[in-house]
């Protein structure tokens, strides 16, 4: 078995994996960005903090508004420009604090005594965020400063829970995208790695993506570049297009076939949800090296090939 072969296919799968995962990574973005996935994730936890019906007053103040981000209205809207205001995506803590302190009416004096600080915290809504302050002042917090502190604290807290629920429903939208991707493709490891065990012209092509990838210096991919190099590694939409049936219909060879296709392409599957980035920091360390060896044995083989002709 030769290393430098090994290492060949090894390169041509992680390119496919990281090509798949490019194109996975754009079309959950645009999910992402179509459904307001992040601003959704963000707006459940400002909902915890203010209650329902401070949301829409909350959400509407002057420091938070402008933390709006502007994209395209719908997809239609790329051919006119027409964009508007979406749902927030993300807050600074002193920001969102200020904010919750100014609807709560904590803003307008610099000290409160305990009676005046305990009426002005229960005419809020029911929310978690007023829980929390009635638990402070029952544990003895009683100056404006300290519950500043403790709030900065508790929003910093909320805020990484929304980031890791957008981040949770972000992998999801991976994981599905992965398998499907993996199947409309049909890109089946153990058949592909066989292919380019087989095959040195693939091998080859593999190692020429492998340098234009990491000759981009980025993890991410324009979507029709990357049909191109797919195209390239001659992956064709449709797995039934490559696909080498059983000879004869033996119950045993159909079998280790399902088998193994399905094994094939949840190993794919697998691969591809990882991410492209993971796969891009991969090939960068490898790729050089494998290039190199193909490269030097090529060119170790055309020196004799130019000696015998000579002698």
């Amino acid at each position: 078995m030769s290393i430098s072969q090994a290492l060949d296919v090894a390169v041509g799968l992680i390119v496919v994996y990281y090509l798949l995962g490019s194109m996975v990574s754009i079309v959950t973005q645009w999910i992402n960005e179509a459904l307001e996935t992040r601003g959704k994730a963000l707006e459940q936890y400002l909902i915890k903090i203010v209650g329902d019906k401070k949301i829409g007053e909350f959400i509407k103040m002057p420091q938070l508004q402008a933390l709006r981000p502007i994209r395209y209205k719908n997809f239609l809207s790329v051919f006119g420009s027409i964009t508007e205001p979406k749902k927030m995506e993300k807050v600074p803590v002193a920001t969102l604090v200020d904010a919750f302190f100014d609807i709560s009416g904590l803003t307008v004096k610099k000290e409160m005594d305990l009676l005046q600080l305990a009426e002005l915290i229960d005419k809020l809504p029911d929310s978690e965020g007023k829980k929390a302050f009635i638990s402070w002042i029952n544990q003895g917090v009683t100056t404006i400063a300290d519950l500043r502190t403790r709030t900065t604290a508790y929003f910093t807290g909320m805020l990484e829970q929304a980031a890791e629920t957008f981040r949770a429903r972000a992998r999801s939208f991976v994981i599905i995208l992965s398998i499907g991707v993996t199947v409309l493709f049909g890109t089946d490891t153990i058949q592909l790695a066989k292919t380019l065990w087989a095959s040195a012209d693939l091998r080859a092509i593999a190692a020429a993506q492998a340098d234009a990838v990491v000759a981009r210096e980025g993890a991410n991919a324009d979507l029709s570049n990357i049909i191109d190099d797919l195209s390239a590694m001659s992956i064709e939409i449709g797995w039934w297009q490559t696909q080498q049936f059983p000879q004869n219909g033996a119950v045993g060879d159909w079998a280790l076939f399902i088998f193994l296709k399905i094994a094939g392409l949840a190993i794919t599957a697998a691969a591809v949800s990882q991410g492209a980035s993971f796969w891009y920091d991969l090939l960068k360390k490898i790729a050089s090296p494998a290039t190199s060896t193909s490269s030097s044995k090529s060119s170790g083989g055309g020196s004799s090939s130019a000696s015998s002709s000579s002698g």
